[in-house]
């Protein structure tokens, strides 16, 4: 791995790059951790996104006006403003007020408010994206579930929802690449992601050429990985007489 790694570094001096930072065990230490960091977040918003994208969507296609209101709302306000901006909001004035409160047993970490605050911003775009497609189930399907005598829970379940995933599922993986280079807004908050490694390296090594380079490569590879399980998936669940 060592000699591997020498050879990279020693390549990229002779186009001008300079990587030395990452024969330091420390450094490269560090930035791996980071790289880890930012996977366990990818992987955690990317669950915590979609049930909050399912609730949501559920809460807005009830047609019960004391749960489609509230939701319309929690989604114009949640979209319509910037993610950093819900996660100062969140860390500063929630987590300050939930300390207050409860003192050191705050169970929130900036991790884990990383995790809430991009969970819902995402969530409430996979909640539109799954309510069209709750839409565009055709009534001659949900009219042939009832006379099966499902009741509007068991038609939401296991009508509706699975058809609607199939309809949205490009629109998802849209939201989910978004999701993956959104988790850079961590940094932010001193949660020790790729970015915030990279920042606290290059203000030791003035790296920051070699270091956005990683970065941008990194998240790159994440996102190329969730656009290739997603064209997976659409061809897995597409269904006959929809689409190609």
């Amino acid at each position: 791995m060592n000699h591997w790694l020498e050879a990279f570094v020693h390549w990229a001096a002779e186009i001008g790059l300079n990587y030395n930072f990452l024969l330091d065990a420390f450094q490269r230490g560090t930035l791996v951790q980071g790289a880890l960091t930012t996977v366990l977040l990818c992987l955690l918003t990317l669950v915590g996104s979609l049930l909050a994208g399912v609730v949501l969507a559920a809460m807005l296609t009830c047609g019960k006006p004391w749960l489609v209101k509230p939701a319309r709302v929690f989604v114009e306000v949640t979209r319509n403003t910037p993610t950093l901006v819900q996660l100062y909001c969140a860390f500063l004035v929630l987590n300050m007020l939930l300390t207050q409160a409860v003192g050191a047993a705050n169970p929130l970490t900036p991790f884990a408010w990383v995790v809430v605050v991009i969970s819902l911003h995402k969530g409430v775009f996979h909640a539109e994206s799954l309510r069209a497609g709750i839409e565009a189930v055709p009534a001659v399907t949900l009219e042939a579930a009832s006379s099966l005598a499902f009741n509007a829970r068991q038609l939401l379940w296991n009508v509706q929802l699975p058809l609607a995933l199939r309809f949205a599922l490009p629109s998802l993986i849209n939201n989910l690449i978004d999701m993956v280079k959104m988790t850079a807004v961590a940094s932010a908050i001193a949660v020790g992601d790729i970015t915030y490694a990279s920042i606290m390296i290059w203000t030791q090594s003035d790296n920051v050429l070699e270091l956005m380079i990683l970065i941008l490569s990194f998240f790159g590879l994440l996102s190329f990985i969730v656009n290739c399980v997603g064209r997976y998936l659409e061809a897995r669940l597409r269904m006959p007489g929809y689409g190609h």
